[in-house]
């Protein structure tokens, strides 16, 4: 079972190139098991740096969003408010980012690991990371 963090999920559609070979490797196996997660925060997030010009996207990000959301072997985590109270109580945690928050909270109530290239967050002890 995984986590895709926002630039994973991003990297995956639309250029899996950039994905390591473990990360597309983690990907592939939790495909065949319908166990890819994403949290319904990195709409958001992705929503945000399409509105603020950091990323475009071929699609409009409803229309992106929304075929992703049409894969059967992908589900998007709704923010809990077991979620969202974890998110601001990670001990120790290297971010002040609420989407690396509600991201890692996230993946640490599934039980899942994270795919994710964000060295801090790899570096962050108390989540199980990919990449």
């Amino acid at each position: 079972m995984i986590v895709l963090d926002t630039h994973a999920l991003l990297w995956w559609v639309d250029n899996p190139a950039q994905l390591s070979k473990q990360a597309s490797e983690a990907i592939a196996l939790a495909m065949m098991t319908k166990s890819v997660y994403v949290s319904c925060f990195t709409s958001w997030e992705i929503a945000l740096l399409v509105e603020r010009g950091r990323l475009n996207l071929a699609l409009d990000v409803r229309d992106w969003l929304a075929r992703c959301e049409q894969l059967p072997f992908l589900t998007f985590v709704p923010v809990s408010t077991s979620i969202a109270v974890a998110s601001v109580r990670l001990p120790d945690f290297p971010h002040a980012d609420p989407a690396d928050r509600i991201i890692t909270a996230t993946t640490l109530s599934l039980g899942a690991r994270l795919v994710t290239k964000d060295e801090k967050l790899r570096s962050y002890q108390n989540v199980q990371t990919v990449w």
